[in-house]
């Protein structure tokens, strides 16, 4: 099965398209273009140059966040676009699992950070036996110091990956924690395709009507309305 592969819920826009495990084309960028620019053209590109039409997609793989709100929503509207009308099963996968499947060929715990602002961090923990990951925890919104705390408890080798990684690093300075290659700490359009093509075998999949993003949090702008309403409720 041909699987398109898309993630823009950071600063980096990864996409990839693979045939089952196989991986036939990777694309990522992460020159500070803004994902409106730069996703629609990557994909548009990748199949040109593989030859490959997107009515050959079988399955269309959303990383649906958490992470950044635009950066989300633009991935979740790419991908709903792409699949409109086709009848074809579209794939949410978290994020921060997306960031594990990076490093499930280490052993220990895989810690997934995305910047989250507040002091705060989107974070989950996971288990790698060096083949495999278990998941340890809900992906969840969670305070840096909390974290450090929580993963102080572990006697176990910790890898950070994510766009928080130097936030958590810093947090965690009292703990010893492993460095993590650069190129693994960035969401990898290949391992959205793998945990897919894995909750696809699974029965985890939808359509492109029901494909929805994942924020764990309102947006600021959602949040300053909320405020606002209630100051007036006080009044």
């Amino acid at each position: 099965m041909k699987i398109l592969a898309v993630d823009s819920s950071s600063q980096t826009a990864a996409v990839a398209l693979c045939e089952d495990e196989r991986l036939i084309s990777s694309f990522m960028q992460n020159n500070g273009n803004t994902h409106s620019q730069t996703l629609l053209p990557m994909i548009e590109q990748m199949l040109k140059i593989n030859g490959t039409d997107i009515e050959d997609i079988d399955i269309f793989a959303l990383s649906c966040g958490p992470g950044s709100f635009t950066g989300v929503r633009i991935g979740a509207a790419t991908v709903k676009g792409l699949a409109f009308g086709k009848n074809k099963p579209c794939v949410a996968v978290s994020t921060l699992q997306v960031l594990a499947e990076n490093l499930k060929g280490f052993h220990g715990i895989i810690c997934p950070v995305m910047n989250a602002r507040r002091s705060q961090l989107y974070n989950a923990l996971f288990m790698s036996d060096g083949e495999n990951i278990k998941r340890l925890c809900n992906d969840r919104l969670i305070v840096e110091s909390e974290l450090a705390c929580e993963l102080s408890q572990y006697n176990e080798k910790i890898y950070f990956c994510g766009d928080g990684y130097n936030i958590a690093k810093k947090a965690c300075a009292s703990l010893l924690t492993e460095n993590t290659p650069e190129q693994l700490r960035y969401p990898s359009g290949y391992s959205v395709a793998s945990c897919a093509l894995r909750a696809y075998k699974n029965g985890d999949y939808t359509d492109d009507k029901k494909l929805v993003p994942s924020y764990l949090r309102a947006s600021q702008a959602e949040r300053g309305l909320k405020e606002k309403i209630n100051n007036e409720v006080k009044k």
